[in-house]
């Protein structure tokens, strides 16, 4: 049985590119003397939102403290908007989606007044 209303396509997965700040908490494995650090995330979701929804919500869970979400796009946006998408981003964004996984790409540590 379908979640869709009868006569409504079922909307599908993609999977959307996030860069999340995040603040210290105790038990976040951050570097000792980082202030924070930013995360490039590859997240799934039925839009943009759900997909920063899910993420937040991961992230609460791995006790770090998400302070700022920004997005750009699923790949077909990014795409459109000409970003240069290697095949190694291709990989971890398909794993997301066959996943309906939250994958952390990269994390930059914040240091003093960055």
């Amino acid at each position: 049985m379908s979640d869709a209303a009868p006569g409504k396509p079922r909307k599908t997965q993609q999977v959307y590119t996030l860069l999340v700040e995040i603040g210290r908490k105790a038990g976040d494995g951050l570097p000792e003397k980082a202030t924070g650090a930013a995360l490039v995330v590859y997240a799934s979701g039925v839009d943009e939102a759900e997909a920063v929804r899910e993420t937040v919500a991961i992230l609460k869970q791995a006790d770090t403290a998400p302070l700022d979400v920004t997005g750009y796009g699923s790949l077909a946006e990014r795409e459109a908007e000409g970003h240069e998408i290697d095949g190694n981003e291709r990989a971890l964004m398909q794993r997301a989606l066959d996943e309906d996984a939250v994958i952390v790409t990269q994390m930059t540590p914040f240091y003093g007044d960055e």
